[in-house]
């Protein structure tokens, strides 16, 4: 378009000098009258504009889709932190208005389906395939590896680590087709297990359960290895809100050397259990770290105790720009690597000696798989994974 409108301006400027030579010998002064310089002026003027509007920066079509990539970040942290109670919000509102009858319909639809989480959700592959994640998968960006294959026979436990902030890698890699996890594991339904407390909020719940979000509770846990048939994998990030509470960047911890019921659990269904470490998790927000003994600290653990997740006070990027604070994360790469599945056998009571056995084989296996791939994503062969 540019070359175009240049070849157009160079013919105009061209026809403009023939008649200026034809003005000098019809005139005898050497200068256009003052209607045909009008003409040929207002002619440049609207080609030069042109040029300069398909010149502007924001047509730029790398910068469009950067911001479409920020925009489809920002609507997944904004649902997660705020629809729930937003929707609540509005549904005791529209109670008192001449609208009520569209609440009462909700929550009296909400109470037949109260107990839906707990058997899997409803996924919707439709949601799960949204363009909208391919932009969320873009901005950081995030990659899914795949180390070894996982048979359809068997059921399965992902220990996700470490948790970050909100654990964006665990959500794009397992509740979305951005990373083509249905692909690379063919016949496997990743079922990412999150705070029972989410699917009480309404609306919010419907969002979680459409991209195959379930609640991280014995029930849900229970009814998915024993009476959903074979091939789930029920991705459970272990280390918690404990370990939220310890993400900075530059940190490579997991909480995990007194976390051993997932591995209970693993022996009573006998599903087998893949470690899976997510490089750059911690990368991507920045947080205030309370000491321990710290008042901070002290909330942050009641917070933890009675309600089921710690508050913590973090920032990324702002949304236009990555000098400024916000709620958007830094655009920093995360990759998750999901290992080699650890066989485990069916015990209807599994004693103490049996959960310690698996539970020092589970994290000798994470460390081995931290070691084995941390320096093809910008570690130092000299960094230690902290189990704490």
């Amino acid at each position: 378009m540019k070359t175009l409108i240049a070849a157009y301006s160079g013919v105009l400027r061209g026809e403009r000098r023939t008649g200026a030579a034809r003005g000098e010998s019809s005139n005898g002064g050497g200068e256009l009258s003052p209607e045909r310089s009008g003409k040929w002026g207002t002619g440049s003027s609207i080609l030069s504009a042109l040029q300069d509007l398909f010149s502007i920066t924001w047509l730029n079509r790398s910068k469009v889709e950067k911001q479409l990539q920020v925009i489809s970040v920002l609507q997944w942290v904004l649902s997660f932190l705020v629809l729930g109670v937003a929707c609540s919000l509005i549904l005791m509102y529209t109670f008192c208005t001449d609208c009520w009858l569209i609440s009462v319909l909700y929550f009296t639809w909400l109470a037949f389906d109260w107990n839906t989480p707990k058997k899997g959700g409803r996924r919707s592959q439709w949601v799960r395939n949204w363009a909208v994640w391919r932009y969320f998968r873009d901005y950081f960006p995030i990659q899914l590896v795949k180390t070894h294959n996982l048979v359809t026979t068997r059921n399965y436990i992902f220990g996700y680590h470490p948790h970050g902030i909100m654990g964006l890698g665990a959500f794009c890699n397992f509740s979305t087709e951005a990373t083509e996890v249905s692909k690379k594991f063919p016949g496997i339904r990743p079922y990412l297990a999150t705070l029972a407390g989410n699917f009480r909020m309404p609306v919010l719940r419907e969002y979680l359960m459409s991209g195959g979000i379930c609640p991280v509770n014995r029930d849900t846990i229970d009814y998915l290895l024993s009476k959903n048939g074979s091939g789930n994998a029920i991705i459970i990030v272990v280390g918690g809100a404990a370990e939220s509470l310890s993400s900075m960047p530059g940190k490579n911890a997991v909480t995990l050397r007194n976390r051993k019921g997932f591995v209970k659990l693993a022996l009573r269904h006998g599903a087998d259990l893949v470690p899976t470490y997510s490089f750059g998790e911690n990368e991507v927000y920045k947080q205030v770290i309370f000491e321990e003994g710290s008042w901070g600290r002290w909330v942050q653990k009641k917070f933890q105790k009675y309600i089921g997740f710690a508050p913590c006070i973090f920032h990324g990027r702002g949304l236009f720009s990555s000098d400024t604070w916000g709620l958007v994360p830094y655009s920093k790469p995360i990759t998750t690597v999901v290992g080699e599945p650890i066989t485990i056998p069916k015990l209807e009571h599994p004693t103490q000696q049996d959960i310690d056995l698996y539970h020092t084989m589970y994290m000798e296996a994470l460390v081995k798989l931290f070691d084995r791939h941390k320096t093809k994503f910008g570690l130092p062969e000299t960094e230690v994974l902290e189990v704490n």
